[in-house]
């Protein structure tokens, strides 16, 4: 997993009296660096949050910025930006899915094992990751901490044969996602459920990844700006992580796994071919399918990457070179679907550009009250097992949800 982390549950007669995850890095106190700089600073620093998204840390504070500011941008900066983002999921979702979590449901006790014995598959999980990274290259300058992209567009855009390229490498990672695929269709999933709530972002007419409005399988639907209000940031006593709360009192997931079953009948043609092959039901309240989730997700965004470059590819990408626009002073949210499920920054801004102050919610907070609630129960179910067979089921359990540590302790 992304990070350093333990688990510890005390479990008397078979009864679970708690289960807590444990995070084991210090705290990193972005937010506090950023009060005080200049609002062209913040992208910079806060995508230095994460190693494996910064695209969406990134993308999120130039939006909330944006919004603070009433800056406009063009259809094409919002078109490249969204291509930043599927690169990201695809090649963070290939990374998690094949190289930190599968050997886990191959009774394997590390993935250096599972390279050797499935040198094939292996070779298909880095193709894949390229693709993904490939894009962020091409597009933000640079796959890790992106250069490119900015408040109000582009610093550089990217040219024609730029595009082709990626456009026919982007056909053939297709094909390879699709075979992939079937291979993790074979994989057997443990059996386990318990109903919570799902949080995604949600829009009319598309898979929302880039905005939309916040939405649950609960019928919540408010807008992002509203996200502070209905939903509250706890610390319990000596931790260092902030969790995240429904009206400060109910756990809820987010990620692959929420977005599936909040916007299914959104995927892509093939996306959606290969969900329906899992014959999985929805509601689906199994955390353990956020693996096979995110492989229908792969697919989804190589087929919309695929869709968004040949339509960028006949566009006047000139339009998304940054545009003259004003400071002012100004308070505003925004939300990008990162990897792991949503993210939310807010930003306060003064007159001169500077922020006065800044908050960040990040995926990982959000879920880890759910993920231990889930080990509560999931626990009595491997209690009979052998110590090494428990410990590796409940770092299994752990490492589906695909927690980032170093975005929890931002």
């Amino acid at each position: 997993m992304e990070g350093h982390a333990g688990f510890m549950a005390s479990v008397l007669n078979g009864d679970v009296k708690s289960a807590k995850l444990e995070v084991k890095e210090g705290i990193r106190l972005i937010e506090g660096i950023l009060i005080g700089r200049h609002y062209k600073d913040m992208p910079i620093i806060a995508q230095r949050i994460c190693g494996i998204c910064p695209v969406v840390h990134n993308l999120t504070s130039i939006k909330a910025i944006e919004k603070a500011m009433g800056v406009e941008v063009t259809e094409e900066t919002v078109q490249l930006r969204k291509l930043l983002e599927y690169g990201q999921i695809i090649h963070s979702h290939a990374l998690h899915l094949f190289f930190l979590s599968l050997a886990d449901f191959l009774d394997m006790d590390n993935d250096l094992k599972m390279v050797k014995k499935y040198p094939k598959e292996t070779k298909m999980a880095v193709q894949i990751r390229e693709y993904g990274m490939e894009i962020v290259k091409i597009i933000g300058g640079r796959v890790i901490h992106p250069l490119t992209d900015e408040v109000g567009g582009f610093k550089k855009i990217p040219t024609s044969e730029e595009i082709q390229k990626l456009i026919i490498q982007g056909e053939k990672t297709l094909t390879t996602a699709i075979k992939l695929g079937k291979f993790f269709e074979k994989i057997k999933i443990p059996e386990f459920e318990r109903e919570t709530e799902y949080i995604s972002l949600g829009k009319d007419g598309e898979y929302a990844i880039y905005d939309g409005d916040v939405t649950s399988n609960r019928g919540l639907h408010i807008p992002v700006n509203k996200f502070e209000k209905n939903f509250e940031e706890l610390q319990r006593p000596r931790e260092i992580v902030k969790r995240v709360k429904s009206d400060g009192k109910t756990s809820y997931l987010v990620g692959a796994i929420a977005r599936i079953n909040n916007q299914s009948e959104k995927l892509s043609p093939q996306a959606e071919k290969y969900f329906k092959s899992l014959g999985y039901k929805m509601p689906d309240y199994n955390p353990f399918h956020n693996i096979l989730y995110q492989m229908v997700e792969v697919i989804h965004f190589i087929e919309e990457s695929l869709k968004l470059l040949k339509l960028v590819g006949h566009s006047s990408l000139e339009n998304a070179l940054t545009g003259e626009y004003k400071v002012r002073a100004g308070t505003a949210s925004a939300a990008v679907e990162a990897p792991r499920g949503t993210l939310y920054y807010y930003v306060d801004i003064d007159e001169n550009g500077y922020i006065k102050d800044a908050n960040i919610i990040t995926p990982t907070a959000q879920t880890l009250s759910n993920l231990e609630d889930d080990i509560k129960e999931y626990l009595p179910l491997v209690m009979d097992c052998t110590k090494k067979e428990r410990t590796q089921k409940l770092r299994g359990f752990i490492r589906a949800y695909d927690p980032c540590i170093s975005c929890a302790v931002h």
